[in-house]
Parts: C-alpha cells; sequence; structure tokens
C-alpha cells in the first residue's frame, strides 16, 4: 500500500497530521506492506528566503491581528501537537521560504533517508526554533540522518530538485488540495487535513481489504497436509 502525502515542513498541521498516521500504522497489522513517500508544497512561496521576521510577526501581519492576539491563536495548536506527544516552541522561529529544505527532501528520498530527513526538519522548526531558510540549519539536518555533506552542499549552492518541487506541488493542485496535510492513499483515496488517528486506522483497513481480498473458502475436500494425507 502507498501513501503519498503532501506537506510543508513548516505546517504545524503536518507534523500532527504525521505522528497520527504514524499511531494509526502502528496498531495496523499490516503496516510492514505500507510505503509513504512525501511531495512538497510551499504554504508561503512568497516568504524571503532570508527572513526579516518571525513567524508569529508574519501571520500577524496575514489575519490582521496583534502580535499578542497571533501569539495565543498559535498557542492553541499546542493542545493537539501534546495530544500527539509533540511540545511545539515555534512562535518566534524566522519567517523564510522551504523550497531548499523541500530540495534537501528530494535528496534524501533519493538516498532513502526521506523520512528521517522530514522528520528531523519538522523538528527543527517546532521544538528547536531553527530556521527552515538559514543553510547551515538545513545542512545540519540532512547530515544527522546521514546524508553526504559534500552532496548536501552542492544542492544548496544550485537549483537542483527545484523543479521536482514544483512537479509536486502540481499534482497537489490537480488532486484539487488547497492546503495541507493532503493524503492520497493507492492513488485512489484523498484526505485532507490532520484527521484523527481513529480515521487513519479505518482507512488502512479498508484499501487493505480492497487490494488484499480474503479468500472465500468454498469446499473443505480431503486433502494432504503436514501429518499425512486422509485415508
Amino acid at each position: 500500500m502507498r501513501i503519498d502525502v503532501w506537506s510543508d515542513v513548516v505546517c504545524p498541521w503536518c507534523y500532527i497530521g504525521k505522528r497520527h498516521l504514524e499511531e494509526a500504522l502502528e496498531g495496523f497489522e499490516h503496516s510492514d506492506d505500507v510505503e509513504i513517500v512525501y511531495h512538497s508544497f510551499e504554504l508561503d512561496p512568497t516568504a524571503p528566503q532570508v527572513p526579516t521576521e518571525t513567524t508569529v510577526e508574519a501571520l500577524s501581519k496575514k489575519f490582521g491581528a496583534s502580535v499578542e492576539q497571533t501569539r495565543e491563536m498559535m498557542k492553541q495548536v499546542s493542545v493537539p501537537a501534546a495530544a500527539a506527544g509533540l511540545e511545539f516552541s515555534y512562535e518566534d522561529t524566522p519567517h523564510a521560504r522551504t523550497i531548499d529544505a523541500h530540495r534537501l527532501i528530494h535528496l534524501a528520498k533519493a538516498e532513502g533517508r526521506q523520512a528521517a530527513l522530514k522528520e528531523e526538519l519538522l523538528a527543527a522548526y517546532f521544538t528547536r526554533g531553527e530556521s527552515m531558510g538559514d543553510h547551515a540549519v538545513l545542512r545540519q539536518a540532512a547530515v544527522n540522518v546521514g546524508l553526504d555533506a559534500a552532496r548536501v552542499d552542492e544542492v544548496l549552492a544550485s537549483d537542483e530538485f527545484a523543479a521536482d518541487v514544483q512537479a509536486d506541488v502540481d499534482q497537489a493542485r490537480a488532486y484539487g488540495a488547497t492546503g495541507v496535510p493532503f493524503y492520497v492513499v493507492e492513488e485512489k483515496y484523498g484526505v485532507s487535513g490532520a484527521q484523527p488517528t481513529k480515521v487513519f486506522s479505518q482507512l488502512l483497513e479498508r484499501v487493505h481489504a480492497e487490494t488484499k481480498p480474503a479468500l472465500t473458502i468454498v469446499g473443505d475436500g480431503d486433502a494432504c497436509g503436514p501429518d499425512g494425507c486422509a485415508i
């Protein structure tokens, strides 16, 4: 079973939804047969490469609210985050464009380390308050999960994988996704938003039943087995 996930590394519900899906997989008998592929989605492609303000300041302008009001709104998501086992502290994290982080995630996919880097970047932003526009931060995260430092530097110094990022965004739009997280299961079911663990669990069981139907035994005649043959 394949699950394609569109998300951004600065999206709180993407991190929460990731934990919900992981929890559902823990209780799924056939989790070893599930492949998760992450796809890029930039929530704010107009954000500066070099940040000039914090996340709370940027959202304050977007929502037309005071910084204090926006900070309180952001803290509300800490409740479902905590329920998912996450501790958020990102209000004062620098607000920057995430395309370079996504390009490295594509590199990690090519190297078989995509899931590890995705988690590392989410933790860096939401729990450690590190900028997703800082190449030093991105480089360290990539090296932490086993990517070659020289190769990481090569990607960061170029626009490699930028076309892949755009292709992901285009595909999300083709599916009708207007926000993230967005999940596509077996290219058949689309799921929008950080659904509860129970919803993911039910979907996993449903898709498995459809793709791996159980046999219906219609006869019970004489046969041979490990203990010999019926005579």
